[in-house]
This record gives C-alpha cells, sequence and structure tokens, in this order.
C-alpha cells in the first residue's frame, strides 16, 4: 500500500513561510503550489509533505476556529534528523532566520533533540536517536 504523509499547516503570509522554510533548506513542489497553499517537501522519496495554507483556504477543510498557534499549541511538529549536527544546523537556522526557541534542548545520551516555533508559531521538533538503542518491533 502506498502511503503520503500531508501534515496541514494554517499560515498567515504565505510568501513569508515560504522564504522562513525555504532558508531552513526545505524545498517546494511547483505542481502544488498557487497563492492559497505549497507543499513543502520534507521527504519527498516518502512522500511526506507539510501543505502551508493560507488562513481563509485551511477554513474551507475545518468548521472548528483555527487555533492561533502563537497563544496555544495545536500540535508539535517533530522531524528525526540523521545527527546531532544536523539538529543543530537546522535549529539554528531557524533561530537566525526568524523562528524562535520554545525549550532547553534535550540531551540523553541515545537522544537529542531542540525545538523551535515557525514565525505562524507551530512548534517544530528537530530530533535524533541512536536507533541501534531502539528495540525493533
Amino acid at each position: 500500500m502506498s502511503k503520503m504523509i500531508f501534515v496541514n499547516l494554517p499560515v498567515k503570509d504565505l510568501n513569508r513561510s515560504v522564504e522562513f522554510f525555504g532558508k531552513l533548506g526545505f524545498t517546494f513542489n511547483k505542481q502544488f503550489t498557487d497563492e492559497n497553499a505549497t507543499a513543502m517537501e520534507i521527504d519527498k522519496d516518502n512522500g511526506i509533505y507539510a501543505m502551508l495554507l493560507v488562513e481563509p483556504f485551511f477554513k474551507g477543510f475545518t468548521k472548528k476556529e483555527i487555533a492561533d498557534a502563537t497563544k496555544t499549541t495545536e500540535a508539535i511538529v517533530a522531524l528525526g534528523l540523521e545527527s546531532r549536527e544536523a539538529v543543530d544546523e537546522l535549529a539554528d537556522n531557524a533561530l537566525a532566520n526568524g523562528g524562535h526557541p520554545v525549550n532547553e534542548p534535550m540531551d540523553e545520551e541515545y537522544m537529542y533533540g531542540r525545538s523551535f516555533q515557525d514565525p505562524d508559531g507551530h512548534q517544530w521538533e528537530v530530533v535524533w536517536m541512536d536507533r541501534s538503542t531502539v528495540e525493533p518491533s
């Protein structure tokens, strides 16, 4: 079975979000990009995307109010990276380009992580885990 993951996030200013995430090294699928939305490629090879949708367009998919992510946490988007250095590089880049720190870094022998919020207040966690310590399921 083919599986894809689309995390849909409301944004106030699509251009600002594209600029921010572009500076973090993310790319965007032009086929799924217009004035209302863009598909940010998190892991294109495995079909993982974040759909950044302007708030009025996002509202068309739900009857609920859109959470103000600067005041409340509606979700935490966590990304596993290949090394501690990759975690630091992405988190430092986010903070240097308008992101804000959320929590202190988590540093365990087998896991390392940092967090930031993007310009719309969405919380992101970037983590590295020593997979040799994880029991197979």
